[in-house]
């Protein structure tokens, strides 16, 4: 009895024993990548920012009577530049076709491509791109003249459509159209400005594309008030700037000079004050920011000051947009979706925290 009572306790204990399957798998400590980016490393060798954008669209990217670069595309080109070599006129303005652009960008012509691109899955799929993040929220509608006496894009059955190649306006219009079983004909060409003189010519009934771009196509008509853009916003349209794929520390330093430029408004940090902001100012986001603490910009390859340089350079998102195409420029265009998302109406412009 004592000998089975002995083999009975023995058997029970056994089940408490830990075999090798048992114990937790050891994971063995992994260094995180190191931070380079080759395409950095080509911008400082050559000591210039190649951005490419419109050939030309008036508040976005377009040549003054002095030939110089203005808008709003081309400003955040050059806080690119003020954030990556420390000067805003470091930057040469490739302008390219919406046929072009990827090309462009693949083939290492341009470093980063800032002209009114929309944000697509089909486009970081099949171009070879990445985008860095979106710095206008747009949608796309249609220019028409007043004296056809529209109320609705879905009144022009039958009707001649201006619209660009090789841009999602083209593919929008067409799904526009098809899920309403409205018929149309497409009248497709090169660019902008041919879609937009073609419409002048009364060779379309319509011009689509992004409302910002035929609001800028409106102030270079002949008679501007005479034409109008419907109600009607068929499509999301988020405009970015896109990079090449293969260097993902380069799309971070233009997302995170983005950013920068975003979080400024929101922090109040302008052109004018970011240097007293650095002496004085004692909110931790705003040292950060502006590199009075850590040291995100060496981590990155940049300087402590790549964002006080950028903000330096163009002013903040929210000067950048008055100054080029809001209340203190031609197109007036509002904030709406692109006010901070903190405003009142809010919209979707959000800065990723900096720390």
């Amino acid at each position: 009895m004592a000998l089975l009572l002995a083999l009975t306790a023995a058997a029970c204990g056994g089940g408490d024993r830990k075999t090798e399957t048992d114990s937790p798998p050891v994971v063995a400590a992994t260094k995180a990548p190191e931070f380079t980016s080759p395409t950095l490393q080509a911008i400082k060798r050559r000591g210039r920012l190649n951005c490419g954008v419109h050939e030309g669209l008036v508040g976005f990217a377009y040549t003054d009577n002095r030939g110089e670069w203005r808008g709003f595309d081309a400003d955040f080109c050059r806080a690119l530049a003020a954030a990556v070599l420390g000067d805003p006129n470091a930057v040469r303005f490739v302008p390219l076709t919406s046929s072009q652009r990827f090309d462009a960008l693949r083939g290492g012509r341009i470093d980063v491509l800032w002209r009114a691109t929309s944000w697509t899955l089909s486009r970081e799929l099949s171009e070879g791109v990445r985008f860095a993040g979106v710095n206008y929220y747009d949608g796309q509608g249609f220019l028409v003249r007043r004296s056809l006496d529209l109320a609705s894009a879905a009144e022009l059955n039958g009707a001649r459509i201006c619209v660009q190649r090789a841009t999602t306006s083209e593919l929008n219009v067409a799904d526009f159209f098809r899920a309403r079983g409205i018929a149309y004909r497409a009248v497709v060409t090169a660019n902008e400005e041919a879609a937009r003189n073609a419409y002048a010519r009364e060779d379309c009934d319509a011009f689509s594309a992004d409302i910002s771009a035929l609001a800028a196509a409106r102030t270079l008509l002949s008679n501007p008030e005479q034409h109008a853009i419907l109600p009607d916003v068929i499509s999301k349209e988020p405009l970015g700037p896109a990079v090449k794929r293969g260097d993902e520390s380069w799309t971070s330093i233009v997302r995170w000079t983005l950013n920068a430029l975003i979080l400024a408004e929101e922090l109040g940090v302008t052109a004018g004050n970011a240097d007293a902001l650095a002496e004085d100012s004692r909110d931790p986001q705003i040292r950060r920011l502006l590199g009075v603490e850590g040291d995100l910009g060496p981590t990155m390859g940049l300087s402590k000051e790549w964002a006080k340089n950028a903000i330096e350079a163009t002013g903040n998102y929210g000067e950048i947009f008055n100054r080029n195409i809001g209340p203190d420029s031609s197109l007036d265009l509002a904030r709406g979706l692109n006010a901070q998302w903190n405003a009142r109406p809010g919209g979707l412009i959000y800065a990723l925290p900096i720390r």
